[in-house]
């Protein structure tokens, strides 16, 4: 996370000696003009806004929540996970919970793994449980890479496909391009334009604007 955090010292008696610990307790707000989440607007093209709070400990240990109005309601995450560094090689693994409080039969659970070297990463998130019905073997691919332009300036590209049931004709594949602009205090902005593929084989293409701040 960028931007300011709030850091806290922790103390902890383990197998009889008492070790300190960092801990790191942050907050995230943000706003965009579409809320897409892989390639498919969560919004019907309308406005969001969302928030959420993450504790970080030293270990790699990570949790948190995140919230955002959707069509129809509201979306709350919760997940927990572990993530570090071997060999120059980053790595991510954890639990999300998707839930949906305004929404009937739409909550539902992955299990997520990334590896990252230098600017570039790749992962997959895999549905364990879902009320949705029909077969729980969603998985969801990803590659992505960034680079710093300088002067607070970014640029970023993400590719994702969607398997449903190991073999559904729901299966898309979409991308995104992101131009990212750092504005110290005042939070980092970020213009997206998203590519995703329809049932009808047409090519969905949204362009967003989006804006967020971390303390």
């Amino acid at each position: 996370m960028k931007m300011n955090k709030l850091a806290i010292a922790v103390s902890a008696a383990v197998m009889g000696f008492a070790s300190v610990a960092q801990a790191e307790i942050s907050a995230n707000i943000g706003a965009t003009s579409n809320y897409l989440w892989r390639g498919v607007t969560q919004t019907d093209d309308g406005a969001a806004v969302s928030g959420g709070l993450d504790y970080a400990h030293d270990s790699g240990f990570y949790a948190g929540t995140w919230a955002s109005n959707v069509d129809g309601g509201e979306e709350l995450d919760l997940y927990a996970g572990f993530g570090g560094e071997a060999g120059g090689v980053g790595y991510d693994v954890g639990l999300i919970y998707y839930m949906y409080p305004s929404g009937d039969d739409l909550d539902f659970t992955e299990i997520y793994g990334s590896v990252s070297f230098g600017p570039a990463s790749a992962g997959l998130a895999y549905t364990i449980d879902t009320e949705a019905g029909g077969e729980d073997e969603h998985l969801y691919y990803h590659v992505s890479a960034s680079t710093d332009l300088g002067d607070g300036w970014g640029l970023g590209g993400t590719i994702g496909y969607y398997d449903f049931d190991g073999g559904s004709d729901s299966d898309y594949m979409h991308g995104q391009v992101d131009i990212t602009k750092s504005a110290g205090d005042f939070g980092d902005f970020t213009f997206t334009v998203s590519l995703a593929e329809e049932e009808s084989g047409d090519d969905d293409i949204i362009p967003f604007v989006s804006w967020s701040k971390s303390f």
